[in-house]
């Protein structure tokens, strides 16, 4: 059994055939999913959508392009939520300066707010990177994340980034672009990522993995993830399954 521990079936691709999108990932073995908001707007259908299915799971936070959208009342509402039985993370946040919709600084102060809220609810973190590394390792540690854990999201950093995250108690998540023909560092770097730090997701909509590239993803694509790393690592499928399942469980707390 999987867990995709980074959807967004909230995302208005699915609105046509969200049931079917669904029962294509439970027939390919996918026993979880975590949807993730990361606005207003998302966040209120990630909510709908766990209160509808048992097998799901949600993450709140505010994406660090929109941070400048965020509000004092987004952050006190962000704890609320926190407080639901299906909320299990927080986030995504971080830094993202491929976008220049948000100033730096104010990206920043969004961020801290945000790990400083999940220390205080005691929940892990899912960390969105973008062209920010050296910052967002800064933030994580100055910030003490140790505290609570978290995801490295869709990570295609290098090894030495990797065991300066998970020394913060930080797994690696691996999506879509670990199948991409072209993607020599992932494929390198997750060999060498200790399987009890390991995690796997789709971020579907997007970053679909090859065969698919360049079409709409979904969860079920998250079984493709799994035999790529699973092949590269020289073990077997069901053992990365297994693994990975564990892993996502024992982080966000899900006891079955």
């Amino acid at each position: 059994m999987l867990f995709d521990t980074h959807v967004h079936l909230n995302a208005e691709q699915y609105d046509e055939d969200l049931q079917e999108v669904i029962d294509r990932a439970l027939d390919a073995g996918v026993q979880n999913m975590v949807v993730v908001g990361f606005d207003e707007e998302t966040i209120n259908k990630a909510m709908e959508l766990v209160e509808r299915y048992d097998f799901l799971y949600a993450s709140v936070g505010w994406h660090p392009v929109d941070a400048i959208d965020m509000t004092d009342e987004h952050l006190a509402w962000l704890e609320e939520l926190a407080a639901h039985p299906k909320v299990v993370a927080l986030g995504e946040m971080g830094l993202d300066y491929h976008w220049d919709k948000s100033p730096k600084d104010v990206q920043k102060e969004v961020f801290r707010k945000q790990i400083r809220l999940a220390r205080k609810v005691k929940l892990p973190i899912i960390i969105h990177n973008r062209d920010a590394t050296e910052d967002v390792v800064e933030i994580l540690s100055e910030e003490n994340v140790k505290e609570v854990g978290g995801i490295m999201h869709c990570f295609t950093g290098s090894l030495e980034v990797a065991k300066q995250c998970m020394d913060m108690n930080m797994y690696i998540s691996y999506g879509g672009p670990v199948t991409f023909k072209n993607a020599k560092k992932p494929k390198e770097v997750v060999v060498d990522i200790p399987l009890d730090r390991l995690l796997i997701e789709t971020d579907c909509p997007y970053l679909t993995p090859h065969p698919h590239r360049g079409k709409r993803n979904e969860p079920g694509y998250v079984s493709l993830v799994a035999e790529q790393i699973a092949e590269l690592r020289g073990i077997s499928y069901e053992e990365l399954a297994v693994k990975t399942t564990e892993n996502a469980k024992k982080l966000f707390g899900i006891n079955r």
